[in-house]
């Protein structure tokens, strides 16, 4: 890592650690940059690389305590993607449906769920510690096994909905449901990690996250002494793989959002869990056949979301106008090639900040001082990942 790596390295680490996370009397709350919510997944992804600083009490004493908070949120309401600093009754859209007054948004996404069990499984791994993985963790993974598999019967079993008048593409069908899907023993999501509504109910790259998850919660059950969560998790996470490899998996390939009834949408999208993401966020490992044929596809002009101009070539996301490439895609990319592959994309994230210093959410390929996000932490934090990674090897 070189010298202007280095110092951004800095600034973007010292940046999140005291701009980002509020000590409460529940935990930590964090949020992700410039909207004063927490989110589950961008909470867990934009610590990443503190992980790697356990060793020093204070640091461990917070991440901590972004998992009691993340665990507390989930009990509050665990359809929720984003969370308040209490219950303020502040949310996104004040006419959405159901919104406890805690509550930012509750926009229903298999990962917001997927990540919190990762971050508290990395912890114990990091530290050899279960401090962390008390009752409320532990009624958390029940609570999730239970509503994951509720959702494999989403039209069936499922009450939950989500209607914005404001936004009506962010309502899910006719009655806020989504559209019809067949059983496939995957797990239905009314949106993906970019938080904008699934064109079908089964997105790939949160199935297998949620497999992962599944197979983290066997873990924990063992350390619990909890048979029963123990098996039931094995047992979904046998389903939904089952699933993936009979829907999901098309031409040697992984698509991107199935319904089980034949329709198939291919693509990828700059937020993880993507496929892209695959080797980071799921068990699919980096060599993977079907992984490397996704991960080519999804490098190329094939993929909708994949963008190239004078300053930068990379992956998108209808979540931003067209032709802006995402600075956590790129660290993405760059996590899961080889280190030619990692530098170049640590070179170009290095050049594409728009004059700021900092990275952004997305920008445009041929000029990165159009940008979208002036501060967006979990993207300064995938960065500073990729930095710290290559230093290592």
């Amino acid at each position: 890592m070189g010298e202007e790596a280095a110092e951004r390295f800095v600034a973007m680490m010292i940046d999140t650690w005291t701009t980002t996370m509020t000590p409460g009397t529940r935990g930590v709350f964090v949020i992700t940059g410039d909207i004063p919510a927490m989110w589950l997944r961008d909470s867990s992804a934009q610590v990443l690389p503190f992980l790697r600083l356990v060793d020093v009490p204070e640091v461990a004493d917070v991440l901590r305590g972004i998992i009691e908070r993340q665990w507390a949120c989930i009990a509050l309401d665990p359809y929720a993607n984003a969370f308040n600093d209490g219950p303020t009754g502040a949310h996104f859209d004040p006419e959405d449906l159901e919104l406890d007054p805690g509550v930012w948004e509750r926009k229903y996404e298999i990962d917001s769920l997927g990540f919190p069990i990762d971050l508290a499984h990395r912890l114990w791994q990091a530290t050899g510690s279960a401090d962390h993985l008390d009752d409320a963790v532990h009624a958390g993974c029940r609570t999730i096994v239970d509503l994951w598999r509720t959702e494999q019967h989403h039209f069936e079993r499922s009450t939950y909905r989500h209607v914005r008048d404001s936004e009506p593409g962010d309502t899910l069908g006719p009655d806020g449901r989504g559209i019809p899907v067949g059983y496939t023993g995957m797990t239905w999501s009314g949106f993906r990690p970019s938080d904008d509504a699934c064109v079908y109910g089964y997105n790939i790259p949160a199935q297998l996250m949620a497999v992962r998850a599944l197979r983290q919660v066997g873990e924990f059950a063992v350390h619990w002494g909890d048979d029963a969560l123990g098996a039931d998790a094995a047992q979904l996470a046998v389903e939904i793989s089952d699933g993936v490899a009979k829907f999901g998996v098309v031409e040697g390939r992984y698509a991107y959002e199935v319904d089980g009834l034949g329709g198939q949408l291919f693509m990828d999208d700059a937020n993880m869990p993507s496929l892209l993401s695959l080797p980071l966020t799921s068990d699919v490992a980096a060599d993977d056949p079907i992984y490397r044929a996704t991960r080519a596809w999804v490098l190329s002009p094939a993929n909708p979301y994949f963008y190239e101009g004078a300053a930068a070539r990379g992956i998108g996301s209808p979540h931003t106008p067209p032709d802006y490439v995402w600075h956590i895609a790129l660290a993405v990319q760059g996590l899961t090639g080889d280190a030619a592959e990692a530098r170049q994309c640590l070179a170009t994230i290095l050049a594409t900040d728009g004059g700021t210093g900092w990275t952004h959410e997305g920008f445009h390929v041929d000029n990165p001082k159009q940008f979208t996000r002036p501060w967006f932490s979990w993207s300064n934090s995938m960065a500073c990942e990729l930095m710290m990674t290559l230093s290592e090897g």
